[in-house]
């Protein structure tokens, strides 16, 4: 059973987290909420969100300030922020939410239509950087066991490259699709992070490539994945 993405919403006024349910509840994705940024910062502690909407004006803490925060913690620094604002004002302003590390500043009212398809698009980023985690973790564990056991596991070696091979094949088919879909919605921080996952697949399949027999990789090291 695929495990559901986390998104994190931080708002100081309920009802603006309760519309927020509201639009992104059709994802169907586990929805956290943060009434703070101290709180939100908590919640970062111990949980990987695929993407955190983030208000700029909060008392105490702003936006501004919990973003830089997250960018600071080399466990959230990567996470997406979309910054929410009631506010405008100009270019200035603007130019301060991407200097906080967001990735998109959205003005309220919004639409509902554009945040969610917005959301989604790092929701499936996420989620395919965690197959992609999961693929490089099982190579790795596989490769150990096959050291350890002398070759001579319950799988001969070149039968679990060919399904290793195969897995990664999956997922580089549903980048690739994903790709085409960015090129066209022209979404310049979603197109770059799509970017990031190819390479992180193209260095893994260059990983099984040199495992292959005749290729003289046999004893090559796994690069690490991030």
């Amino acid at each position: 059973m695929v495990q559901k993405a986390k998104i994190l919403l931080v708002d100081d006024r309920p009802e603006n987290l309760l519309a927020l349910e509201a639009i992104l509840s059709a994802l169907d994705q586990t929805l956290v909420r943060a009434s703070s940024g101290e709180e939100a910062l908590k919640a970062l502690l111990t949980d990987d969100f695929a993407v955190i909407l983030l208000d700029v004006q909060m008392p105490g803490m702003d936006g501004f300030e919990t973003a830089a925060h997250i960018k600071r913690r080399e466990r959230t620094r990567d996470i997406p922020i979309i910054f929410l604002t009631a506010i405008n004002h100009g270019p200035h302003h603007t130019f301060r939410g991407y200097a906080a590390g967001a990735v998109d500043y959205i003005s309220k009212p919004f639409d509902p239509w554009v945040l969610r398809a917005k959301v989604s698009v790092f929701v499936e980023l996420y989620m395919k950087n965690c197959q992609l985690r999961e693929q490089a973790a099982l190579l790795r564990l596989q490769l150990e066991q096959g050291a350890r056991s002398g070759g001579n596991g319950s799988k001969e070696p070149v039968g679990l490259l060919a399904e290793l091979s195969a897995r990664l094949a999956a997922v580089e088919e549903q980048a690739e699709a994903l790709s085409k879909q960015l090129d066209e919605s022209a979404d310049a921080a979603a197109v770059a992070t799509a970017a990031h996952l190819e390479r992180k697949l193209t260095g893994l399949r260059r990983a099984l490539d040199a495992l292959e027999p005749g290729t003289g990789g046999g004893d090559k090291k796994i690069p690490p994945q991030e």
